[in-house]
């Protein structure tokens, strides 16, 4: 859903005196779906229906089926008997919003058929509108068969923005002969293909990327590339390429500070070609099972052995029955060395910090709420992404799903913890698989704080997190393949701009969603160095390498081919190739400055004729062994072939090459 306003009415006597006019409120909603857009109207029942209250228990163990009372809907659950009950005039959420009654709406409740419409936008011809001034704002479709639908009246706000949301999939020229009515020219691609693009001036989609990267990203990720691609062309006839110094420039103008691989700049490091040996073969294992979790835990409820526990995970992940537990320690939300009994007062007192954050925007009344425009464009914002978040995963899916409420929830509460950042697009993304995982909205809120914590710079107006990952994966893939970078680079890709949804969501939309939840908790580790996520792409990179090279590709290939790798990619074998590429790389003898640091490992300068340099140069830049001791069992094999992704052993030994 690209667009939705209620207060939208139909007359029912269409314009005819003679007819007895009552007004009929409804809903437009402008959806886009695969292959089409489609504008839909429907009726409201203007009755206060109780049914729609919806409840949420709030410490439910999960999203528990909905049963059916005259009155009332509710959650089949059992409230524990706790201190939480005091807070259960604030679980209680009205999600669907009734319009106030503008007449006798309630007459047509049999022929609501009669009056709704849909129709694809391919199908419409013209638009006519009434002139400014002139009472309520109206519209009046016409279709390419000459019908003309039944006039909607805006009595809640103007047309402007249904038309601005038309103008982003269809071409409108007003009509020589009516300043009134809008003839649509043509229809504007909607393929998420680098092939097909809007219409409007690239110009002003870069004036979007500036003012917000992440709604032009997430939302369209497929066609930002082409409109930036299209704005280093000169405009005149020949479509001659700008020189790369002045694409440089103009990127440089776009993202503020971004500066890759600018070897001039004082100061930045140049990393010349390194050998850095052969990628050593990785394995992993099996993950981390209950059994293995308890007998790490002493009576108390403390974790042996973090460390050990830590190894685990990263070589195999976690089975579904533990994440709810093991990652509120990975996010530190609770402290390794805790007992249990301080972990559930630590909880008892967050449970409480919530609520009183919840109830801050809870008690906000709708006058209070016109006063506050920042707290209104969060509320508008959340509700649009809580919409379409994850509908495919049945956690998510269908209509009052008591899932959506909760990330709605959290999400505005989180605007209190944190007004100054409030709500950005992408953070349902990192929240969806956490609540999914926690199955609490309390738990899942500060596991999400503390997810938050570490990606709060993706998500600033700067965007200096993203600018400082960009040039780090930058430095990362000029050491591991100079020549491909080299590639890129010929081909105006050098900046790694493909990258951006990769760093700004941690790759939620290139994998499948269990993908996501082993995928995290492996990078939640903190193993085998810093900014593993940044090895990650490079093993995605290269493992892409020889069919860009290959294929010649340019600049509009490699990027719909990136794009089009979304949920296609082996999660087993890129955390074995990523895990390889660090060990390759901290078994470097000669490792540049700029990549220890990136990498948070100590680097050593190594004289070739030290009778010690090399052991010592070594064990400094290798990877802790203590991350390959005890653990074997391992199931899926990478060697730097996709071939070896398939290979399977019983038992193997993992110390680095």
């Amino acid at each position: 859903v690209v667009y939705e306003q209620e207060g939208v009415f139909i007359h029912s006597s269409c314009g005819k005196n003679d007819d007895q006019d009552s007004l009929i409120a409804g809903i437009l909603r402008v959806i886009e779906k695969e292959n089409e857009v489609v504008v839909d109207w429907r009726p409201l029942d203007e009755t206060l229906d109780t049914s729609n209250i919806l409840c949420a228990g709030k410490d439910s163990s999960s999203v528990v089926e909905w049963t059916q009372t005259p009155k009332e809907k509710c959650f089949r659950a059992d409230r524990p008997s706790s201190y939480e009950a005091e807070w259960d005039m604030v679980t209680t959420v009205s999600f669907k919003k009734k319009p106030h009654s503008n007449g006798d709406a309630t007459t047509h409740a049999n022929g609501e058929s009669k009056w709704s419409f849909l129709f694809s936008l391919t199908d419409l011809k013209s638009i006519k509108q009434n002139k400014e001034g002139m009472g309520w704002s109206y519209l009046v479709f016409c279709l390419k068969d000459d019908v003309k639908l039944p006039a909607l009246h805006f009595h809640r706000g103007d047309s402007k923005l249904l038309i601005k949301c038309l103008e982003k999939h269809v071409v409108l020229n007003e009509s020589p002969h009516d300043e009134r009515i809008l003839l649509v020219k043509t229809q504007k691609s909607l393929s998420q293909s680098f092939e097909n693009l809007f219409d409007e001036p690239s110009y002003g989609l870069l004036q979007k990327w500036k003012k917000d990267p992440y709604i032009v990203t997430m939302g369209r990720f497929s066609k930002v590339t082409n409109y930036i691609f299209d704005s280093f062309r000169s405009s005149d006839p020949s479509n001659q390429r700008r020189p790369p110094s002045e694409m440089a420039d103009f990127l440089n103008d776009t993202i503020p500070g971004l500066k890759i691989n600018q070897q001039e700049e004082p100061g930045f490091e140049v990393i010349t070609r390194i050998d850095l040996g052969k990628q050593p073969e990785v394995s992993r294992r099996e993950p981390v099972s209950a059994e293995e979790w308890a007998k790490n835990m002493d009576s108390e409820g403390r974790i042996l052995d973090v460390d050990y526990i830590k190894r685990l995970i990263f070589k195999g992940g976690l089975c579904h029955t533990l994440r709810k537990e093991a990652w509120k320690f990975l996010l530190g939300y609770f402290p390794w060395n805790s007992t249990k009994e301080e972990r559930a007062n630590l909880q008892k007192r967050k449970t409480d910090e919530y609520f009183r954050m919840k109830l801050q925007w809870k008690s906000v009344s709708e006058e209070q709420e016109k006063r506050n425009s920042r707290l209104r464009d969060y509320r508008s914002l959340i509700e649009k992404d809580v919409n379409r978040t994850d509908r495919t995963n049945k956690f998510y899916e269908g209509e009052d799903n008591p899932g959506l409420i909760l990330l709605h929830d959290i999400l505005m509460t989180y605007c209190m913890y944190d007004f100054d950042l409030g709500y950005v697009q992408g953070m349902s993304d990192l929240l969806s698989p956490v609540l999914y995982v926690m199955e609490n909205e309390v738990d899942a809120f500060w596991c999400f704080v503390s997810y938050m914590d570490q990606m709060h710079q993706n998500f600033e107006e700067q965007m200096q997190g993203m600018k400082t990952q960009l040039i780090q994966l930058s430095t990362l893939l000029r050491l591991l393949d100079s020549g491909f970078c080299s590639y890129l680079e010929s081909q105006d890709s050098g900046y790694l701009y493909f990258c951006f949804r990769w760093l700004l969501i941690r790759f939620k939309r290139e994998f499948s969603f269990q993908d996501i939840l082993r995928l995290w908790e492996v990078m939640w580790t903190e193993l085998p160095c810093q900014n593993f996520h940044l090895l990650l792409c490079c093993a995605i990179l290269e493992s892409e390498k020889q069919q860009i090279m290959d294929k010649h590709y340019g600049f509009n290939e490699i990027l719909k081919h990136i794009n089009e790798l979304s949920m296609k990619i082996d999660v087993e074998y890129i955390l074995c190739k990523a895990e390889a590429i660090s060990m390759q790389m901290m078994n470097c003898k000669e490792l540049p400055q700029a990549v220890s640091e990136i990498l948070g490992i100590e680097s050593s300068s190594v004289t070739p004729d030290s009778d010690t340099g090399e052991d010592e140069s070594a064990a400094e830049l290798s990877c802790p062994t203590s991350l390959y001791q005890s653990i074997s069992t391992p199931v899926v094999a990478a060697n730097g072939t996709r071939d070896g992704a398939q290979q399977v052993a019983e038992t193997q030994s993992l110390a680095p090459a």
